[in-house]
């Protein structure tokens, strides 16, 4: 039996005490000194409809207790083998009396019988709500064998996953490129390679796969961004390769031999292809929309010859006027961050939903940055031409693929800092004069979630509602013979 001193004995009756009271303990030294904790949620600025923060603590402890508390109530949780599980309803509660206010959280731990607390550290709650779903594809971060994958959704404000569709319905093909008209569930466009290949469109009349032709032959298209207006799709067709490093922290290269950039019209079922957005000597891809669908932005890179070149390889960001009456395009490319000239290289550009800014992935070369470890988001302010990098934001890893939730105050985007192996979705807030608060991983059941799941995050975006996807309906048209 363990003995158990005087000073113990009062200490676990005055927690006892705390416990069944709903109060805190009463601490007997203070640590001067922040918790170490995981997920790193110290300092961040969170969405009012968000789940519970969870998180560890990094230290083994006898006994822990968090206190989360605002100006009309708090919650106190005592961790669980070191994780604070913070009850959803409790949660829920606090954060809807604390919006537009800050969250203090003080983290109690038990040293030798006494009670010690650390710093505080605190939560900005903002009145800003955020997409209440995240879509995303869920894959092993195998480099050429590979075997299950699927895209999921999550309710954000809970811990909520569901599949969408997983390959297991559809021959373990790849599934990939989800993309949503203006952010609405209601109208998804994907793609489905080797068996059942195709471009799909999920929507209210049911699934349709599109059947773009160009030459007499049916094209791949991927990379997809909604024109608002909800007719138009833009797409890049890629002729994708992938290789090797022997030596190299980039363990793995994925390049294109040729693309090239088109619109689907999904009223007349035609592609609408321009000279200036399909040179021979230029691979052009990852089109993406401005917000009042006037303008076409993309990445564009001299063509070099591949693989052997592929470090020469550099994308600028470049736009091209469009006309949604007459399906035409302007007669000049505009380049808006030239790749070629900074010796850097542009991928994923995005546009904020008010149309002023713009966020894109920038690394040293190539366009397939999710494999490259210097990749960094960067933001270009549509107003005044200037580039900045978001303070605080960027690791010392990869940071990918981006999404705007649609009220234009949230960003969600990849990130590889944890491992340098998996990806994983972060949110982080933007304001209206593009200032970033410090990002923080979407929050999980466990904890230590980010540590144990094996499978990356590819291609998050935000959503304003939960999807539907008749499965039975889309294996039936992909089944159906194509046409010639």
């Amino acid at each position: 039996m363990r003995y158990i001193s005087h000073a113990g004995r009062v200490s676990m009756l005055m927690w006892l005490l705390a416990s069944c009271s709903s109060q805190e303990p009463v601490p007997e030294r203070m640590l001067k000194q922040s918790p170490s904790i995981f997920p790193d949620y110290a300092g961040v600025t969170i969405p009012s409809n968000i789940a519970p923060l969870r998180f560890s603590l990094e230290e083994k402890t006898e006994e822990a207790v968090a206190v989360i508390s605002g100006r009309k109530g708090k919650v106190v949780v005592e961790a669980e083998e070191g994780s604070f599980l913070i009850p959803e309803k409790k949660w829920h509660n606090l954060l809807d009396a604390s919006a537009g206010d800050s969250l203090q959280v003080k983290v109690y731990v038990r040293r030798e019988g006494h009670w010690c607390m650390y710093d505080p550290f605190s939560w900005y709650v903002s009145p800003d709500e955020l997409d209440p779903y995240l879509v995303y594809r869920l894959i092993e971060p195998g480099y050429i064998l590979w075997n299950r994958m699927g895209i999921y959704q999550r309710d954000l404000t809970s811990f909520k996953q569901e599949a969408i569709l997983t390959n297991d319905k559809t021959q373990y093909n790849c599934i990939n490129c989800h993309s949503f008209n203006n952010r609405e569930p209601e109208r998804m466009v994907f793609h489905m390679r080797a068996q059942l290949a195709g471009t799909y469109l999920n929507g209210p009349d049911g699934v349709k796969r599109l059947e773009a032709r160009i030459n007499g032959k049916i094209q791949s298209l991927v990379y997809p961004s909604w024109h608002p207006s909800g007719r138009f799709v833009a797409f890049s067709m890629n002729q994708t390769m992938q290789a090797f490093h022997l030596n190299d922290r980039n363990r793995i290269e994925v390049y294109d031999l040729a693309s090239d950039v088109i619109v689907y019209d999904l009223e007349h079922d035609a592609v609408l292809t321009d000279s200036l957005l399909s040179r021979a000597a230029a691979f052009e891809t990852f089109p993406s929309f401005s917000t009042d669908g006037k303008k076409l932005y993309f990445c564009s890179a001299d063509a070099r010859a591949l693989p052997q070149e592929f470090e020469d390889v550099r994308y600028s960001l470049c736009s091209i006027s469009f006309d949604a009456d007459s399906g035409r395009f302007g007669t000049q490319v505009d380049t808006l961050y030239n790749g070629r000239q900074e010796g850097k290289s542009v991928s994923f550009p995005r546009v904020s939903p008010d149309g002023r800014f713009l966020v894109f992935t920038l690394s040293s070369y190539g366009n397939f940055s999710i494999w490259h470890k210097d990749a960094d988001l960067k933001m270009l302010d549509l107003t005044t031409g200037k580039v900045s990098d978001p303070e605080g934001v960027n690791s010392n890893d990869v940071e990918s693929y981006h999404s705007w939730s649609s009220n234009g105050r949230w960003l969600v985007f990849s990130s590889r800092r944890v491992d340098g192996l998996y990806t994983h979705p972060y949110l982080v807030h933007v304001d209206g004069e593009g200032h970033w608060s410090k990002p923080f991983a979407v929050p999980q059941s466990d904890p230590q979630f980010y540590r144990n799941f094996m499978y990356s995050f590819n291609i998050p975006e935000l959503v304003k509602g939960e999807v539907k996807l008749d499965k039975r309906a889309l294996i039936r048209k992909a089944s159906e013979k194509k046409p010639e």
